[in-house]
């Protein structure tokens, strides 16, 4: 039996069992991984370099995308290395890093997303108000508030989970370092702080979430009422990549965390780790500008550009 100060790196779950798997994998994330750099760092420049593109809106949206590469660049790399290289460790330090900007990107993700929902109930059901309510200063606080609370909430589970005495070896059932596999290799008896995190946490998120499928039925009620198509289109078009992005991040998140035993096993558990940690930055981008006309342009203009000047 061990401790958690004696510890000194952990073993995490191989993402195959052979070399020229491991390779395939190797390849595979490596793609993922590109996709996702080239879109969101697509949308980052687009929203950056073009100025009509300087609207709440756009601005969540940059916010969004830079939460998605954090969240790529915090597993993926060493999953990559893991398996070119054949090997399976993290150092200790290494998997507290990836913990705490893993949950850093993931909640900040979440709050931004219900930020966003709320852009879009006020300009579509308070449009008078938008101006008022969406002021470039009120963007800036509701962003830097979703950032602080996601550092805080990571910081205290970070802290908490490494906190719990480990004894049960250093075997992870993960590509990456989580809290749920963490726990299991504590010997702590005394479950009440993190049962209080947990709880807090599901308070926030359940919260959020009511909050989204508020919005969502006033949006959609108003929308309905919109006499010309066009303008019902034109709704829509800025509802559903958010509402997509949305449905992509929770359900992913909660199948993961919130199955039943009977449906866990290794092949099941990578599957959802990968889904909801490594799919969604790299379709976001892809979802976002296949239905956005500005966007579509502006991103459009910079590749050209681009190969223009070269």
């Amino acid at each position: 039996m061990s401790n958690s100060s004696s510890i000194r790196h952990f073993l995490l779950l191989p993402l195959a069992d052979t070399q020229q798997l491991q390779l395939l994998h190797f390849c595979l994330l490596l793609g993922i991984s590109l996709a996702a750099l080239l879109g969101n760092g697509l949308i980052i420049s687009a929203v950056a370099c073009g100025h009509h593109l300087h609207t709440p809106m756009f601005f969540f949206l940059l916010n969004l995308a830079l939460t998605d590469l954090g969240m790529i660049c915090t597993t993926v790399p060493k999953a990559m290395h893991n398996s070119l290289w054949d090997t399976r460790d993290i150092s200790y330090t290494g998997c507290v890093a990836q913990l705490f900007f893993l949950v850093f990107c993931a909640a900040t993700e979440y709050f931004l997303l219900t930020i966003m929902c709320y852009d879009r109930y006020v300009s579509i059901c308070k449009p008078l108000h938008y101006g008022t309510l969406l002021g470039s200063r009120a963007c800036a606080h509701m962003a830097a508030v979703a950032w602080a609370s996601g550092f805080l909430y990571s910081l205290l589970h970070t802290a908490n989970t490494f906190s719990l005495p480990l004894c049960h070896g250093n075997v992870l059932g993960q590509f990456f370092c989580d809290i749920p596999h963490i726990l299991k290799l504590s010997c702590s008896k005394s479950y009440l702080r993190e049962f209080g995190l947990l709880a807090v946490s599901g308070c926030l998120v359940f919260g959020c979430f009511v909050f989204i499928v508020f919005s969502y039925v006033q949006i959609f009620k108003v929308v309905l009422r919109i006499p010309s198509e066009q303008g019902r289109h034109k709704a829509f078009s800025t509802c559903l990549p958010h509402l997509a992005v949305i449905s992509l991040f929770i359900s992913t998140g909660t199948i993961a965390h919130l199955k039943p035993p009977s449906m866990s096993s290794v092949f099941v558990d990578l599957v959802l780790s990968v889904l909801y940690s490594v799919v969604p930055p790299a379709l976001n981008p892809l979802i976002y500008s296949l239905r956005n006309k500005e966007l579509k342009a502006t991103v459009w203009t910079l590749l050209t550009g681009c190969f223009q000047e070269h």
